[in-house]
């Protein structure tokens, strides 16, 4: 598909991007920020949601756990807002810090074993107020080339060169660590799951080569806390590390955790820099009293319902076999986040048409999000869907991916 030219006028632009939308809406292929008019996500039931007037299966979404409208949670933030009403008035230095803000840092910063932590309005707030405070001119950031927009955006926000290693690859991080000593700092940077593809960072690895070359390892667990480890404590769990190994912990709670924001945990040293220089907390209001309320029950409930980790792992895998034996390309996923792989864009379209013909909510990714001829049916399962709910759902996928040719 025709894309825009770095000579085209804004006119130029526009009108490609209506013409781009236009084609997509007349083949039934436009399913960006599709309407959901209901949500539902039960403990034993599953979650499903209304959408286009039709209740569907979700398999389109980030709430690992299923803890989307769990009584104990919408009881926090509705004591919230009874004491504290709906927003927070201002930046917190300047407008003052809500006790519930300190008592959620405090249950996150435990939960990661870290001396302390800091919370933001986004995950993507987190990471570039984390990478561009901690490095600038004259240091080297090092980055796997398959991690999240968020984590690019804040390397050239920090003035830091970037270098990339390629994804996963071991031996190409250590060329990189190698030819990058004459740094003033390096920082490597890498998801733990990556949210496309769905496998783990190899970090023991990626550990052992920071400790050997003295850099800085900062790791987004956005796609790990809940999912990763015994009990969902994420990706040190997972792989039976120390607290120490990281030295940045990233995380989000807007996806395992019910709310929105990002965190930052680490060291008291660490937390207190990123308090008076991370731009992006100091000039962004606070996370709204509710969803504070929220994210912080959300932490205590992994610990109190662990059923929960372990029902998600184990759909994931039912799922995952699921798929691969009907033939589909799954890539190299481990977590319940499952890529389809479709080819080119338009397949993927089409993949998700007939897939919500047939009552499952999924969607597409396509590049620039993914490589081209890489875009994929991006699938998620849940610690609520049931063994049933999967099964409907992989009956589906199979009818479609033998009308698609796909297998």
């Amino acid at each position: 598909m025709m894309e825009t030219s770095p000579n085209d006028s804004i006119a130029d632009r526009v009108a490609h991007w209506k013409n781009r939308i236009d084609g997509m809406r007349a083949d039934n292929h436009y399913h960006f920020n599709q309407p959901i008019t209901e949500i539902s996500d039960h403990t034993t039931g599953g979650m499903e949601v209304v959408t286009k007037g039709r209740k569907m299966l979700m398999f389109a979404t980030y709430s690992y756990l299923g803890l989307i409208g769990h009584p104990k949670i919408n009881a926090a933030a509705q004591a919230a807002i009874e004491k504290y009403g709906t927003g927070t008035h201002g930046v917190r230095f300047l407008a003052g810090s809500l006790d519930i803000h300190d008592e959620l840092e405090r249950t996150i910063a435990d939960f990661k074993q870290t001396e302390e932590a800091i919370t933001f309005t986004s995950g993507y707030a987190a990471n570039l107020a984390g990478i561009s405070t901690l490095v600038g001119r004259g240091d080297v950031v090092i980055v796997d080339k398959y991690d999240h927009a968020s984590i690019i955006d804040g390397c050239f926000l920090s003035g830091a060169k970037m270098k990339r290693f390629r994804h996963n690859d071991m031996a190409h991080l250590e060329v990189q660590l190698k030819n990058s000593q004459d740094a003033k700092g390096r920082l490597v940077v890498v998801d733990s799951v990556f949210s496309m593809d769905g496998d783990i960072i190899d970090l023991p690895s990626v550990v052992k080569l920071c400790k050997q070359y003295n850099a800085w390892l900062m790791v987004d667990e956005a796609h790990s806390i809940g999912v990763l480890g015994e009990t969902g404590h994420g990706i040190e769990e997972h792989f039976g590390l120390g607290p120490n190994d990281i030295d940045v912990k990233m995380g989000t709670i807007s996806k395992t955790i019910p709310s929105v924001g990002g965190y930052i945990a680490g060291s008291k040293e660490l937390i207190n820099m990123l308090r008076h220089n991370g731009r992006s907390y100091l000039f962004s209001a606070a996370i709204p009293p509710a969803q504070t309320a929220a994210a912080n029950a959300a932490f205590k409930i992994i610990e109190e319902e662990p059923w929960r980790v372990k029902k998600v792992q184990e759909n994931a895998r039912l799922f995952i076999d699921g798929l691969k034996g009907l033939g589909f390309n799954t890539l190299l996923t481990e977590t319940a986040i499952v890529p389809i792989i479709c080819g080119p864009d338009e397949a993927a379209y089409e993949m998700v048409r007939l897939c919500q013909e047939q009552d499952v909510f999924a969607l597409p990714v396509v590049s620039p999000a993914v490589p081209p001829g890489l875009a994929r049916v991006r699938a998620v399962v849940t610690a609520t869907h049931t063994v049933e709910q999967i099964n409907q759902a992989l009956a589906v996928f199979e009818k479609a991916g033998k009308q698609m040719g796909l297998i």
